[in-house]
């Protein structure tokens, strides 16, 4: 390989990361959106190394986002289980709601992966999923909701939970499902936000985790690329999330249901 196609290497794979990392955060689906982009540029990135370093890149940024919330529970949680203390007894059961959420997504992840990888992965599909996506969108955009963290119910944590493993087929945004189904159920805006993002936590963690493996036998795996597009998925999702919290807090989600609904049309269009 010489150098140009090195440079043209290094630069697709920041690029895709970059994206990869606004997109993954914002309810406009990553993995909708970069189906089309390699698409229209004719993108292959052989192997799956790539996809698990840039969703662990958005998953080192969630963590970093919400660090507080994280350190907190943790500390609530552990103070709860030893003391029984009144303060914690909170944050100790939202932890066991994000648990039992978790609980669908692994599930169904695990027997259906395979078909929706081989069916439910083309264009057409994320085309018409976008279009879903905006519609959900549009249903929740001036709602407000009454449910703060302790307010949480096992019904409630398991309805997130279905709309997480819902977003397994490209199209459907992960955030965005888990957002319009907390709201939904009657959540506040800043509750369902968390909840949806420390939701994203053991389940990419878990991913992540038994994904080790596969990169570890990827004959295809290139070091600096790899590298510099986690690093981009980081940085980009970290700035994305700070952006789509503050968007939730001002109730303008209206506009990401225009933004799928137009590229869910254009997809439609001229990609199928």
């Amino acid at each position: 390989m010489d150098q140009a196609n090195e440079i043209f290497l290094v630069l697709k794979y920041i690029f895709l990361g970059l994206f990869q990392g606004i997109t993954e955060p914002i309810p406009v689906s990553s993995s909708g959106h970069l189906i089309i982009l390699r698409e229209i540029l004719d993108v292959e990135i052989k192997g799956l190394s790539f996809e698990i370093l840039v969703n662990f890149g958005s998953l080192i940024a969630v963590l970093l986002v919400y660090r507080h919330d994280i350190i907190r529970l943790i500390k609530n949680g552990i103070r709860f289980i030893i003391s029984k203390a009144d303060d914690a007894r909170g944050d100790f059961y939202f932890i066991v709601f994000l648990v039992i959420a978790t609980i669908p997504t692994g599930v169904i992840g695990l027997l259906l992966e395979d078909y929706i990888g081989e069916k439910l992965s083309g264009v057409a599909v994320v085309g018409i999923t976008l279009l879903i996506t905006g519609a959900a969108l549009w249903i929740i955009r001036n709602l407000t909701g009454w449910k703060d963290d302790g307010d949480i119910t096992v019904k409630d944590a398991l309805i997130v939970g279905f709309a997480q493993s819902i977003a397994l087929v490209p199209g459907i945004s992960r955030s965005g499902a888990t957002v319009v189904a907390a709201m939904l159920v009657g959540m506040s805006r800043d509750t369902a936000l968390r909840f949806s993002f420390l939701l994203y936590i053991p389940v990419s963690l878990g991913i992540s985790v038994l994904s080790i493996g596969d990169i570890i036998k990827d004959e295809n795996f290139d070091m600096i690329p790899n590298l510099l597009a986690f690093i981009a998925s980081i940085i980009a999702s970290f700035f994305a999330l700070k952006w789509f919290i503050n968007i939730m807090k001002k109730g303008n989600l209206k506009y990401f249901t225009f933004y799928c609904l137009i590229v869910g049309i254009l997809v439609l269009l001229f990609l199928v």
